[in-house]
């Protein structure tokens, strides 16, 4: 994709690209900048804030000095690489960014190789670790510039010349067809010796070829192959190798809606998304990739049911204490700031489904668990028991007042029908003559306090006329066959009050009725918007379905990257970039729609507890 472009900035979340080592990740501007980078983990302070205040809270720009009159960029084929080809008046220069495996260090490395002509190119980097605000002491150290404040430290080397200017690391070298020079970029914790240089050209070959062997193991074969691969890769990417938890996003606090304060930090691993993940990898042919997320849920979820959280640290932390970095401005303005995610603390009956959900998924697809799992499991069920009549903040997370979510409910329901299922078929023990009794109490009471006869819908909680895309997953996990009237006139009521443009709101932001204590305001959201999609199928409007699949498809950006929202009214894309749960459910629709014309409607869900 090529478009003018003048150095600065990168204005828009779409215009950044995602590398990543599996524990690490950061973010590329089309400009050439890094304006993210989070080390030594997803969620460690940024030491590349730009991206949510300016260039004094850190980046690392590497750009022609004259104005670019096209820019074209791609990931190399099979891999997270990411080459930006710049063309001046004066020739043609390609920048080639990427992060080896981690290994040790994490490193980010970035080649520049001339194409055509001359060009000239400006090194800017400024460095202010814990997320844009401590200024590091720079000083050389045998072959290296070495930064350090606290805890952390960074080396640059390579065969370009920098040197200190005003607070950063400045330098700029032309480069001509056929030339090739590197810098290469190394975290350390600061009491550490330097570390040892990394070969730029050694380090590309090796990060290749890591990644086509490991997109070489894709299963899926059908007409999307290309965005089901490329959304495998992003969950890779943002999956935090020593654990096999998988973060939400790489970011925080990129705005739902410009300029409000729907402002909130993603960087950790969320139970809500186990099944989709489980499933999304298995269905992608990556059975060691589920097993470990697997392991990862059982490990965070261990304990005392009364302390189960809906989220966690990459490593199954438990606190994840939310405050305001004061210090940043917000991507265009968007404030607060919010370093760490106070939702962990949130009553939300729903992730006990989803748990369940997870668990019998994988019994299904043939992931082996030990005996200690289902007594896990028999403990959280115990505990639903007792507290799935109770008010929750559901599914979206809602920071006002708790109420009873139906979406909750439901989720209850999965639960314990998981649980029946398990016992029936692989033979485990549990009494699913009184689960049995639950499923039937909670099903009489969803479909008499959560459903709206007049308006023949499902609506947001009980006794409370607000819609909720949310339960569109009714018929997704079995609660009602697809062909239950309510299901329909559900659907109706969604396409009719929710969908903007053909995309789907989660519920409405405005007036009295909404329910999350915000300020009104916010863009579509993706996940919803495949459910609608998955739904459809359900329903055998197969053609809507993939017409509204291939028009979610042309909102990924030109490197297939998806948000989690999108203003159809700008044509921008909103929220944490980029999204896992927008790439599971877009992996989980494609995967539908490819085998709609071979499996029962009824089926076609890729949730249903079969």
């Amino acid at each position: 994709m090529a478009m003018a472009l003048t150095p600065g900035r990168a204005r828009r979340i779409e215009d950044y690209a995602l590398i990543g080592d599996t524990e690490s990740a950061a973010l590329v501007g089309r400009n050439g900048s890094i304006d993210w980078a989070c080390f030594p983990r997803f969620d460690s302070g940024a030491c590349f804030a730009a991206l949510l205040g300016n260039r004094d809270n850190g980046r690392w720009s590497v750009a022609p000095l004259s104005p670019s009159n096209e820019v074209r960029r791609r990931y190399r084929a099979g891999t997270m690489v990411i080459e930006t080809e710049f063309e001046t008046a004066g020739g043609r220069v390609r920048l080639i960014d990427f992060m080896p495996i981690r290994t040790g260090n994490p490193v980010i490395i970035r080649i520049v190789e001339g194409v055509a002509g001359t060009v000239e190119l400006a090194i800017d980097l400024v460095v202010r670790f814990d997320t844009g605000q401590v200024t590091p002491w720079v000083r050389r150290c045998d072959d290296a510039l070495v930064m350090t404040a606290g805890p952390d430290a960074l080396c640059v080397r390579g065969s370009i010349e920098v040197h200190g200017e005003d607070l950063a690391t400045v330098g700029r070298v032309e480069v001509r067809a056929g030339e090739r020079r590197a810098l290469t970029l190394t975290w350390f914790p600061s009491h550490e010796p330097l570390p040892a240089s990394v070969d730029p050209e050694d380090a590309l070959h090796d990060t290749e070829a890591w990644w086509r062997a490991w997109s070489a193991r894709c299963a899926y074969e059908g007409p999307w192959k290309d965005a089901v691969e490329t959304s495998l890769r992003v969950l890779k990417t943002l999956t935090y190798g020593p654990t096999g938890g998988i973060v939400a996003a790489p970011t925080t606090s990129l705005p739902e809606w410009p300029g409000s304060s729907r402002n909130w930090d993603y960087r950790y691993c969320w139970l809500r998304d186990a099944t989709l993940t489980l499933y999304a990898l298995m269905l992608g042919g990556y059975v060691d990739e589920a097993s470990a997320w697997r392991d990862w849920l059982l490990r965070s979820a261990a304990g005392d049911p009364a302390n189960l959280q809906i989220m966690y640290g990459v490593a199954g932390e438990r606190r994840l204490a939310e405050y305001e970095a004061t210090w940043l401005d917000g991507f265009e303005a968007s404030r607060p700031v919010r370093i760490g995610n106070a939702a962990h603390e949130q009553l939300q009956i729903d992730v006990f489904g989803e748990l369940g959900d997870a668990l019998f998924q994988a019994r299904r697809l043939g992931i082996a668990s030990d005996p200690w799992t289902w007594s896990l499991e028999k403990k959280l069920l115990d505990f639903l028991e007792r507290r799935w009549q109770e008010p929750d903040h559901g599914i979206w997370e809602v920071r006002g007042p708790k109420r009873h979510f139906t979406h909750s409910k439901i989720m209850a329901w999965v639960a314990f029908d998981r649980a029946i299922k398990s016992v029936e078929r692989f033979g485990l023990e549990g009494p699913t003559d009184h689960w049995r009794a639950l499923c039937a109490q909670i099903h009489d009471e969803v479909c008499e306090r959560g459903y709206d006869r007049k308006r023949e819908t499902f609506t947001q909680s009980y006794d409370h006329p607000a819609l909720d895309a949310a339960v569109l997953q009714a018929s997704l996990v079995g609660f009602l066959p697809a062909s239950d009237p309510r299901v329909a006139g559900t659907v109706r009521a969604i396409e009719r009050e929710l969908v903007e443009d053909g995309l789907v709101r989660r519920y409405s932001t405005a007036g009295q009725e909404s329910a999350d204590g915000l300020p009104p305001g916010e863009g579509v959201f993706l996940p919803c918007s495949f459910w609608l999609v998955d739904v459809y199928v359900q329903l055998g409007r197969t053609d809507q379905a993939g017409r509204l699949f291939e028009k979610l498809l042309g909102l990924r950006n030109d490197l297939g990257l998806l948000s989690e929202e999108y203003d159809p009214g700008t044509g921008r894309a909103l929220g944490n970039f980029p999204q896992a749960f927008s790439h599971l459910s877009l992996i989980t629709s494609a995967y539908n729609l490819t085998t709609v014309a071979e499996r029962p409607a009824r089926h076609r869900s890729g949730r249903h507890g079969q």
